[in-house]
């Protein structure tokens, strides 16, 4: 979500006009309106006016991602004698739907055969644990997308 759709979704839930907002931060209505819809921003003294006016700390002001707040709300209560239970894919496919699908459409048992092989040649050729070899290879993947995207 942006700065604006934020801005505009904090002003309706407190009931407040842009007409109200720009009095009390001593604004033109033209400006709220151009901050609502990204055409403009709010310097760092309004922003916290805004933020205090609509009650919401400056993160959620700024940075409100209903999806990524449940996500990191899954992962601030998963511990080591829940993590078993937590279906990863089912939490994170509320923020990428591809990853509920793929499944149907991808061969999975392929892809997972050359991954498998890949932990296991890691493991035995570097004498790593299975999990360090798994963190090595998700590493490797994370710098190989730098390259790719």
């Amino acid at each position: 979500m942006s700065l604006g759709s934020n801005l505009s979704k904090f002003r309706k839930k407190n009931n407040l006009s842009q007409e109200m907002v720009a009095l009390k931060l001593n604004v033109s209505r033209q400006t709220v309106s151009k901050w609502e819809l990204d055409l403009a921003l709010p310097n760092i003294e309004q922003v916290k006016n805004l933020s205090f006016l609509y009650d919401v700390d400056l993160v959620t002001l700024v940075d409100d991602d209903q999806v990524m707040n449940e996500i990191k709300a899954v992962m601030r209560n998963t511990t080591e004698d829940n993590v078993e239970q937590v279906n990863w894919t089912k939490v994170w496919s509320k923020k990428y739907p591809v990853l509920g699908i793929y499944q149907e459409v991808v061969d999975v048992e392929k892809y997972g055969k050359v991954i498998r092989e890949m932990f296991e040649d890691i493991e035995h050729t570097y004498h790593y644990s299975k999990l360090d070899s798994m963190l090595v290879l998700k590493d490797i993947l994370a710098q190989e997308w730098k390259k790719y995207k």
